[in-house]
């Protein structure tokens, strides 16, 4: 009975990794996936011609609000993180700008500056 409370730590030393390790894989794919997405669209179609169009569609306009406020949290928490206001401005206009792309290279970042054992928690957290 007393190999269990070691195997119970091992098990614990593992699970923070195999969840960063997951997380980094699932955010690569995403990275990779929205980069593609963003630059074969740029490719077909010029968003500038089509502003007034898609302007006028009432669905385009409320995506944008979602997109700000998700854009508004996330920043929040990326003030929270980060201690220069230079890169504090920087980072918020690369979230304006490239979305999810710039989103997904800040989490990417983080995720693999953890050293090991270090979980979720250091990663929202961690300052």
């Amino acid at each position: 009975m007393l190999i269990f409370p070691y195997i119970r730590q091992s098990v614990l030393k593992i699970k923070p990794q195999l969840m960063i390790n997951f997380l980094k894989i699932i955010f690569s794919a995403l990275f990779v996936f929205m980069c593609y997405k963003v630059i074969t669209t740029s490719l077909e179609s010029n968003l500038f011609d089509q502003w007034d169009f898609l302007g006028s569609i009432p669905w385009m306009r409320a995506t944008l609000w979602d997109f700000y406020a998700n854009i508004f949290i996330i920043t929040l928490w990326m003030f929270y993180k980060e201690k220069s206001i230079i890169l504090k401005i920087s980072i918020t206009i690369l979230f304006v700008c490239l979305g999810s792309i710039a989103t997904l290279a800040y989490v990417l970042v983080h995720l693999f500056k953890l050293k090991d054992g270090e979980g979720v928690k250091e990663l929202l957290v961690k300052r």
